[in-house]
């Protein structure tokens, strides 16, 4: 296709705006499920990339690249850990178009395999910081809770909880895969609709989002402590004194403190450095990305009004790809 090189360079773009969370696919989702859903789009994206690219794996890995410097430079404040989750999601992407054919199975072994990663990069750092009291004080809990139903099991609380986490996941990653799969067939028998619209300035939330972010950490660790905390000195019986209390929560601090104030900013440099070697070189993709997201915004908010008169999920399907083919499609003034 003639136009396909546009299109890639939208792709990266509307794939930038998705991790950057400046207001794109996510103002309207205020749900606890917004980690799925930003997973979901962002493999989507990936999908079609690798859909509209003669050269897979070169195309992903260079959208990838000029993601991650458009998300340094929009969100500063994102942690290491988002790095590491949207390179597995490109990289495991393009080892998958490069090698298998476009079938519905890889679609689906990407969603599976990205939500489980998703999902495990969670529960592993919440053992590092918390330590494996944190299981504990869940098992004590369903102890606790089975006593009162009369119903014992020899399977653990945090086992079960565990499965379900994992099976949800799991079981998002499917679909994500078949809704993926529904996506691309729409997107790609749209026909080109352009639209011209009038940029605006993009505004920066920058200060905010620092102190939401600290607020948060610090909230989700005192909420964590007392969970912890109560579940042994009200259910843990003779083995739990104060004394395991003050190391809990002396341990969890030190853990949370080299998490944040020095794991953290030394893995986060380390991406940073190698991302501003790469900068200059793709200073022009950059900055075109950049230039799109007013539209992108626009286009966006015009196909979520349009799609009102759907309900429920058929309003989810039409607006997701709507929005993609729209903003593919579209044409600048000056093209």
């Amino acid at each position: 296709m003639k136009n396909n090189k546009s299109i890639l360079d939208k792709l990266t773009a509307l794939w930038a705006l998705n991790e950057s969370g400046l207001g794109g696919f996510l103002h309207v989702f205020n749900s606890p499920f917004t980690g799925l859903i930003v997973g979901g789009i962002a493999i989507l994206l990936i999908s079609l990339l690798a859909f509209y690219a003669e050269n897979k794996w070169q195309a992903i890995l260079k959208a990838l690249v000029i993601v991650l410097i458009i998300k340094m430079a929009v969100s500063p404040y994102s942690p290491f850990t988002a790095y590491i989750s949207v390179s597995f999601q490109a990289v495991f992407g393009a080892f998958l178009f490069s090698n298998f054919s476009w079938k519905g199975v890889t679609l689906v072994v990407l969603g599976m395999v990205t939500f489980l990663q998703s999902a495990l990069q969670k529960l592993l750092k919440l053992t590092i910081i918390y330590g494996t009291d944190f299981w504990e004080a869940i098992n004590i809990y369903g102890i606790w809770i089975q006593e009162k139903i009369n119903f014992i099991t020899e399977t653990t609380t945090t086992s079960l909880l565990i499965s379900i986490y994992l099976l949800v996941y799991g079981v998002g990653g499917l679909l994500a895969g078949l809704f993926i799969k529904s996506m691309i067939g729409i997107i790609s028998a749209k026909k080109e609709m352009p639209f011209y619209l009038a940029s605006t300035a993009l505004t920066s939330e920058e200060k905010k989002s620092k102190r939401r972010i600290k607020a948060k950490v610090i909230w989700i660790w005192c909420i964590t402590i007392v969970i912890i905390v109560f579940a042994f000195t009200s259910f843990g019986g003779a083995l739990f004194g104060w004394q395991k209390a003050i190391y809990i929560i002396a341990r969890s601090f030190l853990f949370l403190m080299l998490w944040y104030l020095v794991l953290g900013p030394f893995v986060l440099k380390l991406i940073r450095k190698y991302l501003t070697k790469k900068e200059s070189k793709y200073q022009e993709d950059i900055t075109n990305a950049m230039d799109l997201f007013p539209y992108f915004r626009q286009i966006i908010s015009i196909t979520w009004k349009e799609t009102s008169h759907l309900k429920g999920y058929t309003r989810f399907q039409y607006f997701i790809a709507n929005s993609i083919s729209n903003c593919i499609h579209f044409k600048i003034a000056s093209e």
